[in-house]
């Protein structure tokens, strides 16, 4: 296993049930976790797909990734956030942008309370529902995650809202049960520790003390923004099959294709 350079204060990756923990990009694990077992009993495969953080990689953290044999970065970031933080190439990987739009820049100064914070995050994740264009690049995503025989990655800026999203959806398609789902989905909170706890000092130390239950809202993931989703879902098409098929444009050969990827073919 790899456990370069984690922080003193990280969380203890002994704790952690991935196997690889990168000191560049915090939030790099894969999306089948340690092995997580579907509702039938059957085991998720590792190796098959990873999710992460922006990749401001070192070398070291680059080759890693790259000896994992992953031959696809897809980057889910807006242009304006690329152009800021271009990923660094990991070699033998070609780079796909497929652009969803994410938290708004600068939204959280405008902000007046914790309340409206998670009010925004909440709509942000409904639109990851009802906004065509998010609808067409997640579907875009999940088709070349259907269609590939390597390893692959995908990733937005913190790797907790549209990559969130995108492995919530995964982990369902492969019947993985909600309580693990959703525990999955709040990992970014403690594997991200280290980062969140940085960027609300330069808050606190640039825009006040006062300003950081504003950002922190912004800055965790919280089961009421995944539940903003599904809610948006069900209005929107009933159910996640039809969001699936409907809302992302995908036949039942490509969930099909994603579930053979996710999942092992003997059940316990």
């Amino acid at each position: 296993s790899y456990s370069g350079g984690v922080t003193d204060d990280a969380p203890d990756s002994t704790a952690l049930p991935d196997l690889l923990r990168l000191a560049s990009a915090d939030n790099f694990r894969d999306v089948a976790g340690d092995g997580y077992r579907t509702a039938d009993g059957r085991t998720l495969r590792t190796g098959v797909f990873f999710r992460s953080n922006e990749l401001q990689l070192t070398h070291e953290d680059a080759a890693t990734i790259a000896g994992l044999g992953i031959t696809a970065v897809y980057d889910l970031r807006e242009s304006t956030e690329v152009e800021a933080h271009p990923d660094v190439e990991v070699p033998g990987a070609r780079w796909h942008h497929v652009e969803v739009t994410g938290i708004p820049h600068g939204v959280g100064a405008e902000l007046a309370d914790p309340g409206d914070a998670e009010a925004a995050i909440c709509d942000v994740y409904r639109r990851f529902v009802t906004d065509p264009a998010s609808r067409a690049a997640f579907g875009t995503l999940l088709s070349g995650l259907a269609t590939s025989t390597t390893a692959q990655l995908f990733h937005c800026t913190a790797g907790k809202d549209r990559t969130g999203w995108t492995a919530a959806l995964l982990l369902r398609l492969a019947g993985v049960p909600e309580d693990v789902v959703v525990a999955d989905y709040l990992r970014t909170n403690e594997i991200g520790l280290a980062t969140r706890t940085k960027y609300l000092g330069l808050v606190a130390e640039h825009l006040g003390a006062d300003r950081v239950p504003v950002f922190e809202r912004i800055m965790v993931a919280d089961p009421a923004y995944l539940a903003a989703a599904d809610e948006a879902v069900a209005t929107s098409y009933g159910d996640l099959g039809t969001y699936l098929r409907d809302g992302l444009g995908l036949d039942d050969a490509t969930l099909e294709a994603l579930r053979t990827r996710l999942v092992s073919g003997t059940a316990a």
